[in-house]
C-alpha cells in the first residue's frame, strides 16, 4: 500500500471550539486547501469535525494518544501552561529515555508531548 497522506479525524460535539483551541491555543497552522476545520501536524492534518454520534467528552482518551515530539517538553509545557493548557502529567521519565508531558484537549483527549533524544539514551543504556 501507498499512502499519499496521513491525517487524523478528531470528532467532537463542539467542532468549532476544538478546532479553535488546537489553533488558536496550540498553534497548529491551517491548511486551507483541505478546509476551514483542517490543520497541519508535523506531515499530517489533523481534521477537527462533527459527527451525529459524539456526546460530551472522549470516555477513554487513553485509547489514541496524539504523541508531538518535541524538542523541550518543559518549554512547550510552560508556553501552553501560559495560555490556560492544563497538564495532567508533567515531564515524566520513561524507562526507555523519553520524557513526557501530557494534557487535555477540550473534549478530553490526550495529548503528549515527548522530548526523547535517541543518541543520549543509547549512551546511558
Amino acid at each position: 500500500m501507498q499512502i499519499g497522506q496521513f491525517a487524523i479525524n478528531l470528532t467532537s460535539d463542539n467542532p468549532e471550539r476544538t478546532n479553535a483551541f488546537y489553533r488558536d491555543t496550540i498553534g497548529l497552522e491551517p491548511e486551507p486547501s483541505m478546509g476551514d476545520h483542517a490543520n497541519k501536524m508535523a506531515g499530517a492534518i489533523l481534521f477537527l469535525d462533527g459527527h451525529s454520534e459524539i456526546k460530551g467528552a472522549a470516555k477513554e482518551p487513553q485509547r489514541a494518544l496524539l504523541d508531538w515530539f518535541v524538542g523541550d517538553a518543559k518549554a512547550e509545557r510552560e508556553r501552553l501552561e501560559a495560555k490556560g493548557v492544563a497538564f495532567i502529567r508533567k515531564e515524566g521519565r520513561e524507562y526507555w529515555g523519553g520524557i513526557i508531558s501530557t494534557f487535555t484537549d477540550p473534549d478530553g483527549n490526550y495529548i503528549q508531548l515527548i522530548q526523547f533524544d535517541a543518541e543520549a539514551a543509547q549512551q546511558s543504556a
